[in-house]
């Protein structure tokens, strides 16, 4: 497999991803910090593909969609529907049809799972699962939509240069950084 299969995530202290469709917090260093590691890649001739489910990408603000330099990519039950619209993105029916997509893309140096719950959940269960890029918001939030449990036992910390590595603060709300590995069975 050519590309690597990443999840990003922001989650709080009871694991919450979401309310009503939205974020429960604004934390714009954050948003830049997504927006850099979901656009970044080490080779200038690659693109990364964004993967989502329908409800994070009716989450997008219409101006901002489909995310830019980036190759978006919804995973949708309706994805058979012709009335199923999603300009600027490819809509696929299952997660091992996006995996597939990917594979078609030789210019995708990194798949990155954006969300949510249920796109993240098939992620954590996936084969080609090979690093959790986690930004822990040091508190609790009212949310609707969280991220699955996943063990931890199945990974390791480690640490990317492109990350930082001190606790973040923005107005009220601390948050750090956490990158999680897939433990090979040769590790």
């Amino acid at each position: 497999m050519a590309f690597r299969l990443n999840i990003i995530v922001a989650v709080c202290e009871n694991q919450g991803i979401g309310k009503g469709g939205e974020l429960p917090w604004k934390l714009r260093e954050e948003v830049k910090y997504f927006s850099r590691m979901t656009k970044g890649t080490r080779c200038p001739e690659k693109q990364n593909m964004v993967l989502m489910g329908r409800k994070t990408w009716e989450s997008i603000p219409t101006k901002f969609r489909p995310l830019p330099n980036r190759l978006n990519v919804v995973l949708s039950s309706q994805a058979n529907n012709p009335g199923e619209v999603f300009s600027g993105s490819t809509v696929v029916g299952s997660f091992e049809d996006a995996v597939a997509e990917a594979k078609q893309h030789k210019e995708v140096e990194t798949v990155w799972v954006i969300g949510g719950h249920s796109v993240y959940k098939a992620a954590l269960e996936s084969d080609h699962l090979h690093r959790i890029y986690l930004t822990r918001v040091l508190r609790e939030y009212e949310c609707d939509t969280y991220f699955p449990h996943f063990d931890l036992s199945q990974f390791k910390v480690v640490e990317d240069p492109s990350v930082p590595s001190s606790v973040q603060e923005e107005g009220e709300v601390q948050y750090r950084y956490e990158v999680y590995q897939k433990i090979e069975a040769d590790d």
